[in-house]
């Protein structure tokens, strides 16, 4: 963690020297260009570049941008999309750089952008300064749990739990709940899923990180009790009859935001041209991607085996808002699935108000300072302006889209002004500041 995270924040140039809806905004688009050919309004500097993914259905805009010819569309006939072995793989990835063999941006955790740009999770606290150009979905993640508890009937309410987990600390067993990155999304979806349930994720469990793609195998040999991640992993872990899922995230918050399309700022900034074309490709893939129309063809397309390699059986449900949960609940056409654009872009839109929330859970949870400058940090790192032009230049009607999305509201009733962090942590009894 750095010794001054406030003066490390100054502005941004010190910064980083140190479906209905979506059809027809994809119409309107296309009639923008004769013949349907899009161009961005000068050449990008590149032909191309590296961009990280993992094998998670939140990718998808990133790998459908290039099965479908849209980066291509832009002038970007290089690209690289590459599999991530984990998020700790990214992470080190990224901080080479593709010039050094890494990658120059991708498909992260959201709360990634600002722990990589403050140095908090890389080696030897250097910071890599990044932005948020784009949040890639909305919803579809899940909480799932061992069949060993299924006669909890544990589900929203993690406090069906706590009598099962003390009895098994009692007999001398550890009780185990995994996430995939140190303050990442799913660390935080966990955490605050069962501090509201009156569970302290600092002491009465044991938090480990498990890559997204092994945590079926995990459970499957008992090595965890719960565990949150994104899909296809918690409707596999359903299907495999290991394990049964609690909850999706959105039943904990409606509409959240989940990965984002995050990139070196250096990369950013010395290619300003070939950012916009990349942002208008993968724009255009989350439109293709949440009309549902084209769901099946996702499926199959991202669980082909140079991308994810699951079974598309695995993925589709979830994707259409169809939730078996394992447990003899089944829910269809929830609203609970994955959300890719949203009217007008609102879901791919990098909103910073909520950026302001995940940096808030970071310091709830002692990964971040409790006097670091919020703002700032927003500030120097979200660049919805770039998405903002982008999207105009696909003729999006941008007028509703502004900082702040306004207060947020969670399932247990509590709520997030961002205007006024220090109120949301004061409202909260389980936390580990510093």
């Amino acid at each position: 963690m750095p010794n001054s995270p406030k003066s490390s924040i100054l502005s941004r140039r010190s910064f980083l020297r140190a479906t209905t809806g979506a059809a027809a905004t994809l119409a309107a688009a296309k009639a923008l260009i004769p013949g349907g050919a899009w161009a961005t309004s000068a050449a990008p500097e590149v032909r191309g570049a590296t961009l990280g993914y993992i094998a998670l259905t939140d990718s998808a805009p990133l790998i459908i941008a290039e099965v479908k010819g849209f980066y291509q569309k832009y002038g970007l006939d290089q690209m690289k999309i590459e599999k991530q072995a984990s998020w700790g793989a990214t992470r080190d990835n990224m901080a080479l750089g593709s010039a050094r063999g890494g990658i120059d941006g991708g498909h992260i955790l959201r709360p990634k952008v600002f722990q990589y740009s403050l140095g908090t999770v890389m080696q030897n606290n250097q910071p890599t300064p990044m932005y948020n150009l784009l949040s890639l979905n909305e919803d579809c993640q899940g909480i799932s749990v061992a069949q060993e508890y299924a006669d909890t009937q544990v589900a929203l309410d993690s406090g069906a739990l706590r009598d099962a987990f003390a009895a098994k600390r009692a007999a001398g067993e550890e009780v185990t709940a995994a996430m995939t990155f140190p303050g990442g999304t799913h660390d935080l979806w966990l955490r605050y899923w069962l501090a509201a349930g009156g569970i302290d994720p600092n002491t009465d469990v044991s938090v480990i990180v498990v890559p997204p793609p092994q945590m079926v195998a995990n459970m499957r040999v008992g090595n965890m009790d719960c565990f949150c991640v994104g899909e296809p992993w918690n409707e596999q872990l359903v299907n495999q009859g290991i394990g049964f899922t609690a909850l999706t995230t959105g039943e904990l918050w409606a509409n959240h935001p989940e990965k984002v399309l995050g990139m070196r700022a250096d990369w950013v900034d010395a290619n300003p041209n070939a950012t916009k074309a990349i942002l208008m490709a993968v724009m255009e893939a989350q439109i293709w991607c949440d009309d549902m129309a084209n769901k099946e063809e996702l499926a199959q397309i991202v669980g082909r085996r140079q991308w994810y390699n699951v079974p598309p059986a695995d993925i589709l449900g979830r994707l259409r808002g169809d939730v078996n949960y394992g447990n003899g609940r089944m829910e269809t056409e929830t609203g609970l699935e994955m959300k890719f654009w949203g009217e007008n872009g609102a879901t791919s839109f990098p909103w910073k108000s909520l950026d302001k929330w995940f940096i808030t859970e970071n310091i709830r949870w002692g990964y971040q300072p409790a006097d670091l400058d919020i703002a700032s940090v927003v500030e120097n790192t979200n660049r919805s302006d770039l998405w903002l032009d982008a999207a105009r230049e696909l003729g999006v009607d941008t007028a509703g889209l502004s900082d702040s999305r306004g207060v947020e509201t969670f399932f247990d009733g509590k709520s997030f002004d961002p205007e006024n962090p220090s109120a949301y942590l004061d409202s909260l009894s389980i936390k580990a500041m510093v």
